[in-house]
């Protein structure tokens, strides 16, 4: 059997690793026991696939071993009168079937990690980490906070966890509705996270991609009534079809303005659409579902200059009166130039207090078709210097040097 590269293992902690934690959650009943028991599995793959080979069944493998070094574990600790390490011993071997209205192991874990104990921010980050296997530093990115900042919140969130000894089962379908805001938030940035990766080689993480569209499908399906579930899961699935024409041959990203269009999912689309027509006929609209929206203007046109651009600004309107965030403020202010021009789409980004890499790749773009190609090249420069993915810096860098040629 050919050895295993450390790539494919990679590519195996990024598939199983929500998987495997959510399952050993459940049997341990411990977020602690259960994510460094899993660590420690894929540690010991590491150092002896590359020599033995893979296993026949390799995520199979890694749920088997996180388990008995689990227990393993809390037996020496419970050996040494640890009454949190017997009391998790205990609950593994009384472990309940239990079903309940949420019968996904990884969706069952999200529901649990929004207890309401926990503030909103918390349970969103806490359930990127054990599930989507995000790093403190990805999710700190997506936060837009430091990652000494995140570090600690997680830490506090798993201490008090414990502390106060929440749970870790599935809330009654009466207590559905008021976590569902947090669910659907754990699931946007774990799609968000996938769609354009915040660090590493390619563009896009599929597995995080297929796996946020997984859970939204369940969702749709547990709460079928909610039209911003509705409008979640329509939201990514339009997103998810322009997948194969975000990128090149060369793994280069292609921006929206100059996509193949002829390559977009028309399967992804149609469910997409069809999605967002449901959401507008139940006349509740919302973050989401508003955001779906636009995703279906822009499916609809063959090309950028045929998309209706005014609508697409009257939607960011309605956005903006429900998230009042810089990051809806400056994707507006990119429709704003289409429609009113890149001098009234500039004062808007001037305006916003916004640091992030995409923020200065936008002012530049902005300020090149101005003809202040000296002030685009300095702001494509601090971009490429934010940026922490190969694709997107490749990207900045091109346009870098087209101001320059």
């Amino acid at each position: 059997m050919e050895p295993a590269p450390q790539a494919e293992i990679e590519l195996l902690f990024r598939a199983e690793h929500g998987r495997a934690v959510a399952a050993l959650v459940r049997a341990f009943g411990d977020i602690d026991v259960a994510e460094e028991a899993v660590a420690e599995a894929f540690t010991v793959a590491v150092q002896r696939w590359p020599a033995d080979g893979p296993p026949p069944s390799p995520a199979g493998w890694i749920l088997t071993t996180a388990r008995n070094l689990a227990i393993d574990r809390l037996r020496r600790e419970a050996a040494l009168a640890d009454r949190h390490a017997q009391a998790a011993l205990l609950h593994v071997r009384d472990e309940p079937l239990e079903e309940g209205p949420v019968r996904d192991e990884r969706l069952r874990l999200i529901f649990t990690c929004c207890h309401p104990a926990l503030g909103r921010a918390v349970q969103v980050a806490l359930t990127l980490q054990l599930l989507g296997g995000l790093t403190s530093a990805e999710i700190a990115r997506a936060f837009l906070v430091l990652e000494a900042t995140m570090a600690q919140r997680l830490v506090r969130a798993k201490g008090k966890i414990r502390a106060a000894k929440i749970p870790f089962r599935m809330p009654e379908a009466a207590e559905l509705p008021g976590r569902l805001q947090a669910v659907m938030a754990v699931v946007y940035l774990i799609f968000n996270e996938g769609y354009a990766a915040s660090s590493g080689a390619e563009l896009v993480r599929a597995d995080l991609c297929n796996e946020a569209i997984r859970l939204g499908r369940l969702l749709t399906e547990l709460v079928p009534g909610e039209p911003e579930a509705q409008g979640l899961l329509a939201l990514m699935l339009l997103a998810e079809s322009r997948r194969a024409a975000r990128t090149n041959a060369c793994g280069e990203l292609v921006p929206l303005a100059e996509q193949d269009r002829e390559r977009w999912d028309p399967r992804l689309v149609a469910e997409g659409q069809a999605l967002v027509r449901a959401c507008l006929r139940r006349n509740q609209p919302g973050v989401y579902q508003i955001q779906a929206a636009i995703q279906a203007v822009h499916s609809d046109a063959r090309s950028t200059a045929d998309t209706d651009w005014r609508q697409i600004v009257q939607l960011y309107d309605h956005l903006l009166d429900l998230d009042a965030s810089p990051i809806v403020a400056l994707n507006r202010a990119v429709a704003v130039a289409e429609v009113e021009g890149s001098a009234a789409a500039l004062a808007l980004v001037d305006a916003l207090d916004l640091e992030s890499h995409l923020f200065h790749a936008i002012r530049a773009d902005l300020l090149h078709r101005l003809g202040r190609d000296g002030e685009a090249g300095a702001e494509y420069e601090t971009a490429i210097a934010m940026a922490e993915n190969a694709a997107e810096r490749a990207f900045l860098r091109r346009r870098r040097q087209a101001l320059a040629g």
